[in-house]
């Protein structure tokens, strides 16, 4: 892994280092906690920093035999990183394996290679540089050269951190929301009813029937417009779409406030009429809409029992999706209410269904219709190449707004480097092949592009 690492030819090597290798970063879509960039969180050890709410790697150190205090459970910090360093060479061919070492390279300027044997003198090394100051969510944030960082937050939070954030003259980052509304669509759930009534609170607006509903989210996306929203996300575990109406979607959601279950597809209509609504509304707001669509979630119900969401027991969903997606975006397109709309699949077998698709709806904004970027279980060497194969057989990879984190965890930026070397490997060999011109203003114009460039013009911030 050294600064060859993913570039196998002097082009790829040659457009990397002049285009890619500098560029700041926008983050789009993650998982941080707004709180803890407010507050400059700081990490007592490398396990705080790594393996808290890393899913990716408990999944591993299961598959290597490591039994669950040691992951998730009530071993010492200093046991569940030997834990982990045991398990790390036995993912060679996991990113992960890259991924780590890239994180001790980047952040903490080590090159050793992490088992058992260099464990003890790492977590030293590491702990040290992580308590002597200037390693804070902050300072590995700027240390990164991010400019824009998107929090995934729920309709009903107040976004006091992100006020707080925006407030201080001290930190240049912007931090914004998304607008992530899961809770308020999944109608048959426990504890759907208790949203409501939050969303009733936080919006200080009556909610006794499905137009009062639709109110209380229209006031919500003012709110987040207010605070520098301009994106939404929506986990679409199972693609649907129904036509119906206003009428027998406000019957619905009357039958599930008494607190009855809906059927499947009453469940189905609500879902599809909420969705265009909420789509009408981002357009209005010119947000950009995020569908990432194929998990499936918590497939190991005695664990989900025990330590609950969210713990490295989800997996890949196999569900038709072209029919149904292509009618929710024709639906909004009708009407010409469809927003800047990015599509992701975490099942590889949709990559040149989204990437048909999405050239059935472009016009007027470059790019308006995105193919996501690799993701989840396929954000990896081989997906990554994949999904951007993909794209530039059936689209404008030129157009492409490339990376994000989609991590809780503030070492990740990482990520970005290793997508941005596959970008740099994937024009290399073309040009290498004789099938793109050794044009280097034009490469580098793209190559800047993909990196940051397209998605700053994209999303407007």
């Amino acid at each position: 892994m050294d600064e060859t690492f993913l570039l196998s030819t002097d082009t790829a090597v040659s457009l990397y280092n002049l285009f890619a290798k500098d560029m700041p970063i926008i983050d789009y879509h993650c998982h941080l906690n707004p709180m803890e960039i407010y507050e400059n969180k700081t990490f007592q050890n490398i396990t705080e920093a790594w393996l808290y709410g890393d899913h990716y790697k408990w999944r591993a150190m299961r598959a290597n035999g490591i039994e669950e205090q040691f992951i998730t459970g009530g071993a010492t910090d200093y046991e569940k990183f030997l834990a982990w360093s045991k398990t790390v060479p036995m993912t060679i061919g996991n990113p992960l394996y890259n991924w780590t070492h890239l994180e001790l390279q980047r952040f903490f300027n080590i090159y050793d290679i992490l088992n058992e044997e260099t464990a003890p003198g790492i977590w030293e090394e590491v702990n040290k540089k992580l308590t002597g100051g200037g390693f804070g969510a902050r300072d590995l944030i700027t240390k990164s050269k991010v400019e824009v960082i998107c929090t995934t937050d729920d309709p009903i939070d107040t976004l006091e951190y992100h006020k707080k954030i925006k407030d201080d003259a001290n930190f240049d980052v912007k931090v914004l929301p998304s607008f992530r509304p899961d809770k308020g669509l999944e109608i048959n759930l426990d504890g759907y009813l208790q949203w409501v009534n939050n969303l009733k609170e936080v919006s200080e607006m009556q909610i006794s029937n499905y137009d009062d509903f639709l109110n209380a989210l229209q006031s919500r996306i003012e709110f987040f417009h207010s605070n520098g929203c301009r994106i939404s996300d929506h986990a679409l575990n199972t693609m649907m779409y129904q036509e119906t109406t206003k009428a027998e979607v406000a019957n619905i959601f009357s039958k599930a406030l008494t607190g009855q279950k809906v059927s499947l597809d009453e469940e189905n209509k609500y879902k599809s009429y909420t969705l265009t609504f909420l789509g009408k509304q981002y357009a209005k707001f010119e947000w950009a809409m995020q569908f990432h669509i194929q998990a499936l979630r918590n497939t190991n119900s005695k664990m989900y029992n025990e330590i609950g969401p969210d713990t490295g027991f989800d997996s890949i969903n196999d569900g038709q999706i072209a029919v149904p997606l292509s009618q929710l975006l024709d639906a909004l397109a009708r009407e010409d209410a469809l927003p800047k709309t990015i599509l992701y699949s975490v099942n590889p077998k949709d990559n040149y269904v989204i990437g048909s698709l999405i050239g059935s709806f472009q016009g007027g904004t470059p790019g308006k219709i995105q193919f996501g970027t690799a993701w989840w279980f396929n954000d990896q060497k081989d997906g990554m190449l994949e999904q951007m194969k993909a794209l530039a057989n059936l689209g404008l990879f030129s157009r492409f707004i490339g990376m994000l984190t989609d991590s809780r965890s503030f070492l990740s930026y990482t990520r970005h480097e290793y997508f941005r070397r596959l970008v740099c490997e994937l024009i290399g060999q073309w040009v290498e092949n004789g099938e793109v011109p050794n044009d280097t203003k034009m490469l580098g114009n793209i190559i800047q592009g993909i990196c940051y460039q397209n998605a700053k013009e994209y999303f407007e911030f």
